[in-house]
C-alpha cells in the first residue's frame, strides 16, 4: 500500500457555492462557552470553517463559520433553534447568518500596523483607520499589544501595498501625535534577528562625551558642538575631533566615574533581555567610545559592541581617538558586518537610533526605527517612536506587554 493511500482524509474548503452558516454568540464571559457551543453544533455533524473569538471587559464576542447541517441531523431551522436556546440558558445573545462559502480571499499587500499612542484617542485612531482606507486596506483583525506605559494596537491589513502604506499613515502619524509601523506580513516577522542601537540618547539617556567634558569643564561647549552635530549640520568627524579635543589631560580615572554616571533608557534593559530570550542578537555602535560601550556589553549582554576608543598615555586622556572612526557610513558598514557574523540577512534587521549619524544604518536595515529622533531623523526612518520607553520596540515586532511580563516572572526579573 502506498504513502498517499494510507494517509487520512483531509477535509476541503468548503466550495465557493456550499452553503455556510456564521454563528455569533456575544455577551458576559465565562469558562466553557466555547467548548459548549461546539458542542452544540456538534449534533449537526457541521465542519469548522473559521473561527474568532475576542473578549474586551468581561465581554464575549465568539464567531463560528460552519457548514449548513449534515444529512440526517436537522434541518438549518432546527440548528438555529438550538442554539438560540442554547444562547438563551446562558443569558447571552445569539446571530445567525446564512451564506455561500468561506471568507472572501485576503487581498495582497498584507501588513501589520502598529499604533502606539499615550494616550490613544478616538479621533487619531479614526484618522488612522481612515488613511488604511483611503490606499485601498482593509483591517481584517485588530489586536492589543500593550496597555501600558503606552497603548500599543495592532492592525492586520491587507489588499494596500506596504510602502504605500507606510508613507500614507507616516503623514497622519505626524499630524495627530501618535507612532505608527508597518512591518510587511510574513515568516521574516518571526525569524530570528539582529537589532543594532545607537548608544546615545537611545540605549542610555546620555550624550557621553558630555559626561566627559563636565569632568573637564567644557561641558556647555561640547554639547553646543555635539547638538549641532546630531541635527546633520556639522561633519561628525571634525566634530568629534575637537570635541575630543577638550579632553585632553583628563586623568584616566574619569572612565570609572563615566560609567557610573551613565543612566540606561526606561525599557533598555526589558528590551534587550527580551530579544535575548527570544533568541534575537543584539548590538550597539556608538559615536562615543568604547571606554563605555564595552562596559554596556558585559552589563547587558550584548552580542556585538562597537565605537571610537579614546587614547590614554600615562595614565591620561590624549585629546585624541585611535583606530578607524564609527561614523555615519561607519555605523552602517557595522551593521552589515554584525549580520554576517550572526549569519541574518539585513532584511532581518532592526537599526535604532536618534541622530544624523544614525540615518545610513536606519536605511540599511530591514526595519529603521527612530526613538525619539531629530526631525531630519524621524523624516527619513521606516517608523518613529516617540515615547521615553524603548521596550516600546518590541510591539512593532508583535511581541505583547503579557509576553514580556510572562518570561520576567518566570526568570525573576523587574520589568525596568
Amino acid at each position: 500500500m502506498n504513502d498517499a493511500s494510507q494517509a487520512a482524509p483531509v477535509a476541503a474548503v468548503p466550495a465557493a457555492d456550499v452553503p455556510t452558516l456564521l454563528v455569533k454568540i456575544y455577551g458576559k464571559d465565562r469558562p466553557g462557552i466555547t467548548a459548549g457551543l461546539f458542542d452544540t453544533l456538534a449534533a449537526y455533524g457541521v465542519h469548522v470553517v473559521d473561527i474568532e473569538q475576542v473578549v474586551t471587559r468581561g465581554r464575549i464576542v465568539l464567531c463560528a463559520l460552519v457548514t449548513a447541517p449534515a444529512p440526517g441531523t436537522g434541518t438549518e431551522g432546527d440548528l438555529r433553534a438550538t442554539v438560540h436556546s442554547w444562547a438563551e440558558s446562558l443569558r447571552m445573545q445569539a446571530e445567525i447568518i446564512s451564506g455561500i462559502g468561506d471568507n472572501r480571499p485576503r487581498g495582497e499587500g498584507r501588513s501589520h500596523v502598529t499604533v502606539l499612542g499615550s494616550p490613544l484617542t478616538a479621533e487619531s485612531t479614526a484618522a488612522i483607520t481612515a488613511v488604511i482606507t483611503g490606499v485601498g486596506g482593509n483591517i481584517d483583525r485588530i489586536f492589543r499589544l500593550a496597555k501600558y506605559p503606552v497603548t500599543a494596537v495592532e492592525f492586520a491589513v491587507s489588499g494596500a501595498e506596504p510602502t504605500a502604506l507606510r508613507s500614507a499613515l507616516a503623514v497622519e502619524a505626524a499630524a495627530r501625535g501618535v507612532d505608527v509601523a508597518v512591518v510587511p506580513s510574513g515568516l521574516q516577522r518571526r525569524a530570528q534577528r539582529l537589532v543594532v542601537m545607537d548608544v546615545d540618547s537611545t540605549v542610555i539617556q546620555d550624550e557621553v562625551i558630555e559626561l566627559f567634558a563636565a569632568h573637564a569643564g567644557c561641558e556647555a561647549e561640547v554639547a553646543e558642538v555635539t547638538a549641532a552635530a546630531m541635527r546633520g549640520e556639522l561633519d561628525f568627524e571634525q566634530s568629534l575631533h575637537a570635541r575630543v579635543a577638550l579632553l585632553a589631560g583628563l586623568d584616566v580615572s574619569v572612565v570609572d566615574k563615566v560609567r557610573a554616571e551613565v543612566r540606561l533608557t526606561p525599557g533598555a534593559r526589558t528590551l534587550i533581555r527580551t530579544l535575548k530570550r527570544l533568541g534575537y542578537q543584539v548590538g550597539v555602535v556608538s559615536g562615543g567610545f568604547t571606554q563605555v560601550t564595552d562596559d554596556l556589553r558585559d552589563r547587558l549582554g550584548l552580542d556585538f559592541a562597537a565605537a571610537n576608543t579614546l587614547e590614554v598615555a600615562d595614565g591620561r586622556l590624549t585629546g585624541r581617538v585611535v583606530g578607524p572612526i564609527v561614523d555615519r557610513p561607519g555605523k552602517a558598514r557595522l551593521l552589515r558586518a554584525f549580520a554576517e557574523q550572526a549569519g541574518v540577512p539585513l532584511s532581518q534587521t532592526v537599526a535604532i537610533g536618534d541622530g544624523a549619524n544614525d540615518l545610513d544604518m536606519l536605511n540599511a536595515a530591514g526595519l529603521g526605527v527612530a526613538f525619539n529622533a531629530k526631525p531630519v531623523v524621524r523624516q527619513a526612518a521606516d517608523t518613529a517612536v516617540n515615547v521615553p520607553f524603548l521596550d516600546t520596540v518590541l510591539y512593532l515586532l508583535g511581541i505583547t506587554r503579557e509576553e514580556i511580563e510572562a518570561a520576567d516572572e518566570v526568570d525573576g526579573d523587574e520589568t525596568y
